[in-house]
């Protein structure tokens, strides 16, 4: 395993397609895999180590979604709960018009009716909410008031879009616990966990990264507004700048960071039945598809937990994980899983959007996890 994911490291260092990665890979809850490579830095000759803090972007959402089931778990929240009931100021309507009966199960299967598109697709001045992952001054209030006036794609529970529901949970569990996000999700997942590197803001400015985008033929560094596009061809606004504005309301689907050994820290505490933070029913419920037959368009083979995409067909799929595995990552540039089946927690994390995201490093560091056997 070594030797193969070495070689897919060192191929994409090479190519400048991956500024600077660390890859943690845990078996049956043992480290097999560890590795930093590249630079944090380049400019600067920084090189990444292990405990590189990277901007997380939609990793986030899975500490997010777990710090709702945890709170689920202590029973100041449940999954069939109106969220109007939380934020009065968002209250959507169906393409009926009808306002939208939706849920926290909504919300954290993306099956609410919202999507992600303002955000990415308009100029800063046409812009009429925040989706995360661009700069704002705007507060929760403010920011998904605005939302609300933006008709549902479709009556909630009726499709899977991915979008901003996370962002919108993230407001629930702070108007619960009366706090901010950042001081809920310590609470309820990441101090319990020890993974004192992830929150909303850095622990050690010394060891973030620089981030980085894709470039022709190499990744560049990136602005403080900087454009890429998915491999959709839509063009995604990064604001690195926006981990520093005091005035952003805290991204529940994109503002956190963190490091390899925390989001594997983690990965292992879901996979091995959630203690400390989930009782072992709602762990095991958060690694089971949740969307029943309700199609992702473009995703063959894959359902949708409360954590992530859920590997139902490993053929249709095109992965060599096994079924019932789980997995997402981050635009920022990362890539994870949970094998129930194999004991595999996995962290592909990279300072370059969206190669280590969407690209084929993660895809190749999964195949070489697997080698000769998938």
């Amino acid at each position: 395993m070594k030797t193969r994911i070495d070689a897919v490291i060192e191929r994409a260092i090479m190519a400048g397609k991956i500024v600077g990665t660390v890859v943690v890979v845990v078996k049956d809850g043992e480290t097999v895999y560890s590795r930093a490579a590249g630079y944090a830095d380049r400019e600067m000759g920084k090189r990444t180590e292990t405990r590189t803090i990277f901007r997380l972007a939609s990793v986030t959402k899975p500490l997010v979604a777990a710090t709702a089931l945890a709170l689920v778990d202590k029973g100041r929240l449940a999954l069939g709960d109106l969220v109007r009931d939380y934020l009065p100021y968002f209250q959507p309507s169906q393409p009926n018009g009808e306002i939208a009966d939706i849920t926290i199960r909504h919300l954290l299967t993306h099956t609410a009716g919202l999507s992600y598109g303002a955000d990415s697709k308009t100029t800063p001045s046409e812009r009429l909410y925040n989706a995360g992952l661009s700069d704002t001054d705007m507060d929760f209030e403010e920011n998904f008031s605005r939302l609300a006036t933006f008709p549902l794609l479709a009556a909630p529970g009726t499709l899977w879009s991915y979008s901003i529901a996370i962002d919108v949970l993230g407001a629930v569990i702070a108007k619960i616990e009366a706090c901010s996000l950042d001081e809920a999700v310590r609470r309820h997942v990441t101090d319990p966990l020890g993974m004192s590197d992830t929150g909303f803001s850095v622990s050690d400015p010394e060891r973030l990264a620089t981030p980085y985008a894709d470039g022709d033929p190499i990744a560049v560094r990136m602005d403080d507004r900087h454009l890429v596009p998915d491999n959709d061809g839509n063009l995604l606004t990064f604001a690195p700048t926006r981990l520093f504005n005091a005035k952003a309301f805290q991204s529940g689907g994109a503002g956190m960071v963190g490091t390899a050994p925390d989001l594997i820290a983690f990965l292992e505490a879901i996979r091995q039945g959630g203690a400390p933070i989930l009782k072992g029913e709602t762990a095991k419920a958060a690694l089971l598809n949740q969307i029943g037959d309700i199609p992702r368009p473009g995703e063959p083979g894959q359902g949708f937990s409360f954590l992530g995409a859920v590997i139902q067909n490993p053929v249709l799929a095109e992965v060599p994980m096994s079924k019932g595995s789980v997995t997402w990552g981050g635009v920022y540039g990362h890539n994870w899983f949970i094998d129930p089946i194999e004991g595999i927690s996995a962290a592909v994390m990279s300072n370059t959007a969206v190669e280590g995201c969407l690209g084929a490093y993660p895809q190749d560091i999964a195949r070489a996890i697997y080698g000769a056997r998938r």
